[in-house]
């Protein structure tokens, strides 16, 4: 079975690569995608993201890794046959917020979503934050001991 680990991955964190680590032993075939958010201003380039993705997985050979930046992820899903999306949740709110995505590509097209909860050491880790304290590092070097 195919899977589809979409997201922004901007950058790629701790957590993206835990969660698609423990997808690579679900699933026969994981293909991480990176996808166009329009919430969201792109840090580093997509080809960036896409090298830092096949870093991630250079030992998971059941892994490719792809972009889609037009569209939606429901044609993705269609023309690369795959018929289930993963998706990594760190609380509650990501859960409200991954949901009436999950039901919408169930309704338009049949796809299912598997929800990996967050290593609990790692779930305080998202890309915003990431971004915010190495941007805050760039500005004032680091930080003293």
């Amino acid at each position: 079975m195919r899977a589809l680990f979409p997201g922004s991955f901007d950058p790629v964190t701790q957590g993206h690569q835990d969660v698609l680590r423990r997808a690579a032993l679900l699933f026969d075939e994981v293909v991480v995608c990176v996808m166009f958010n329009s919430n969201k201003t792109g840090r580093f380039p997509i080809t960036e993201r896409l090298d830092r993705l096949r870093a991630a997985a250079t030992d998971l050979s059941n892994v490719t890794v792809d972009s889609h930046t037009g569209g939606l992820l429901v044609d993705y899903c269609r023309r690369a046959a795959i018929d289930v999306v993963i998706r990594g949740v760190r609380d509650v709110p990501d859960l409200d917020h991954e949901m009436p995505m999950a039901r919408m590509n169930h309704e338009l097209a049949g796809i299912e979503t598997f929800f990996i909860a967050a290593d609990p050491a790692l779930a305080h880790i998202s890309s915003t934050l990431v971004t915010a304290v190495s941007q805050h590092g760039e500005s004032t070097g680091p930080c003293p001991e």
